[in-house]
């Protein structure tokens, strides 16, 4: 080989070696001017390349890159000899449970109102059909028999019906020349006159002289809405900021206690109740009373069992009812609990009722829609007992006092 080329190729070599050692030893000398540098003078090239920005310390870097705390409660602190320390969590306050919201039943006052706005827009204001064919000019014959047929349809009964119509015949008001103004007040007046004007319609429990706590035994056919008015009656009474208990007696409808416990619940009124289905309602009763007394309610209401099986034994059953419950308290009143759309139909089972435990009051349920009014006139002559609440509607505080003036003023509107 070439003497030359060999001197090269080492001379290459060398210089190569030489570059290398001299990059370690370069590199080794910058590292130890960086370390040398004091930890809060140094700065990230990164913010040192911003322009018009203050570099960021690296402390700072590095507090800023702490992890959140982890557990509710735990608190972040500035870092102490590089350690974070832990911080006892906070024990928070208990919370205060929420009390129950109970509803605030609509006042009497306004229910009336509202009741007769609801009944002067009902499909069956026989008191128009009257008013249409009265203001005629000359009443014929066959009109007077429109008139006594308009108020049998309207379920007013044959005798109240005979009656009324003999009274507008004698008025001269009706059979001479009349403006429809004094027909409207004739037709009223002679109305109210049937309806009952001055009828005491007080339930016995607002009376001066009632006892406390006052008792109302409900009673009816099942299906006529007797446990639903029982829980109406009640946020009545609440409505007027009396202390009220109910007693479901009807155990042989499984769902009538459960029925009444969502209508007490709603008011914060108790429910006293069997613990198996078909227990002794008489038992029922007599626990009911026992628990208004003691609680100084003011008003007990007992629901009972409507089933109409056979007389004799409805008399026997609500007899016993009232028997008992009197061992504690007296009976106030005894309400029946009327489906005014069946009309005639429901007059017998109210004579039943009547004759096993005895009235003092009609409550007449559903009274809008396909009701035909004139029921109110022929249930209060066949049972000789006033009607004292009506129902208009579904809703809870669908239940008021009866109006004489404004039921007939609905049903003429």
């Amino acid at each position: 080989m070439d003497t030359n080329l060999i001197i090269g190729i080492v001379a290459a070599v060398v210089i190569v070696v030489l570059l290398i050692v001299w990059g370690v030893v370069r590199g080794k000398s910058r590292k130890n001017e960086v370390g040398g540098r004091p930890a809060e003078t140094a700065t990230s090239p990164r913010q040192a390349g911003r322009a018009g920005e203050e570099p960021e310390t690296v402390a700072a870097t590095v507090d800023r890159r702490l992890p959140a705390p982890e557990a509710e409660g735990e608190t972040a602190s500035p870092r102490s000899e590089g350690e974070r320390k832990p911080v006892e969590p906070t024990q928070a306050a208990p919370a205060k449970p929420a009390a129950p919201a109970y509803d605030v039943p609509e006042k009497s006052g306004s229910r009336i109102q509202r009741l007769k706005a609801k009944l002067s827009r009902s499909s069956n204001p026989f008191g128009k059909a009257l008013f249409n064919i009265l203001t005629k000019d000359n009443l014929s014959e066959s009109d007077w028999e429109d008139v006594e047929d308009t108020l049998l349809l309207a379920d007013v009964g044959a005798e109240a019906s005979e009656q009324l119509v003999g009274e507008l015949r004698r008025d001269a008001r009706i059979t001479g020349k009349a403006s429809p103004d004094e027909v409207r007040a004739t037709l009223r007046d002679n109305l109210l006159d049937l309806v009952g004007r001055d009828t005491d319609r007080r339930l016995n429990v607002d009376k001066p002289d009632a006892h406390k706590p006052g008792v109302i035994i409900m009673v009816g056919v099942n299906g006529t809405g007797k446990t639903t008015t029982a829980g109406k009656l009640a946020r009545l009474f609440v409505s007027e900021d009396k202390k009220v208990v109910m007693g479901a007696a009807d155990t042989f409808r499984a769902a009538a206690a459960d029925q009444l416990e969502t209508w007490g619940a709603r008011v914060n009124v108790p429910v006293v109740r069997s613990d198996k289905d078909g227990a002794d309602p008489a038992s029922v009763a007599f626990e009911a009373a026992a628990r208004a007394k003691e609680d100084g309610a003011d008003v007990l209401i007992i629901d009972t069992a409507g089933r109409l099986q056979n007389k004799s034994n409805l008399m026997d059953e609500l007899g016993k009812i009232r028997r008992v419950t009197e061992k504690n308290l007296p009976v106030d009143e005894v309400l029946l609990v009327l489906d005014a759309t069946t009309g005639q139909n429901g007059m017998a089972q109210a004579k039943v009722f009547a004759e096993a435990i005895g009235l003092t009051g009609v409550v007449l349920s559903k009274l809008d829609g396909s009701a035909k009014g004139g029921i109110v006139i022929s249930v209060q002559k066949e049972l000789g007992v006033p009607v004292k609440l009506v129902g208009l509607g579904e809703g809870p505080d669908d239940l008021a006092p009866f109006d004489p003036e404004g039921f007939v003023d609905g049903i003429l509107a």
